[in-house]
């Protein structure tokens, strides 16, 4: 197998292995990065590079390796649009945390949230009490939407606009 060859297999095989383990360790490593999750970040890909470059640190290589990681990412895209199965195996699925005032503990527990998370995110939607929450749900990319049951606050994530092909 030639250089390039190995480069455009390495680098996809590190592409898959990001997502699946993303996909393991759940969503909520995706919301809001903190300081220690974007040194992770930034480790991680460091750490990968040998394994999709190896000793090839040619501007060539580089960019053979940025473009494999672009085009498979556009074909995942693609793949989530067109396959809405596929989707939530690599996305999962909006997972409810509290319903009409009650936390689903269970819901909470499988999803490493806290009740103090749980209540930060109340309050950054402009609640105080659980009761008054109607619904607060862990989206599949890790943002929390809240409705409130007096509908005064409730907060919708906007969608970001932008153009198709």
């Amino acid at each position: 197998m030639d250089n390039y060859t190995h480069i455009i297999f390495s680098t996809s095989a590190v592409y898959l292995f990001i997502v699946i383990v993303f996909r393991i360790f759940g969503k909520t490593e995706l919301a809001q990065l903190s300081i220690t999750d974007l040194i992770f970040v930034l480790l991680i890909s460091n750490a990968v590079q040998n394994a999709m470059v190896g000793p090839d640190t040619t501007l060539l290589g580089g960019l053979i390796a940025a473009s494999v990681l672009f085009a498979i990412n556009m074909i995942f895209k693609k793949l989530k649009f067109k396959f809405p199965g596929f989707k939530k195996l690599v996305e999962g699925e909006p997972v409810i945390l509290i319903y009409k005032g009650v936390i689903k503990h269970q819901n909470c527990e499988k999803n490493g949230i806290t009740e103090d998370e749980l209540l930060q995110a109340i309050r950054e939607h402009g609640s105080s009490e659980i009761e008054d929450i109607d619904s607060l749900i862990l989206e599949a990319d890790g943002n929390i939407s809240v409705v409130s049951n007096n509908h005064k606050n409730h907060s919708i994530r906007k969608i970001k606009h932008r153009k198709v092909n």
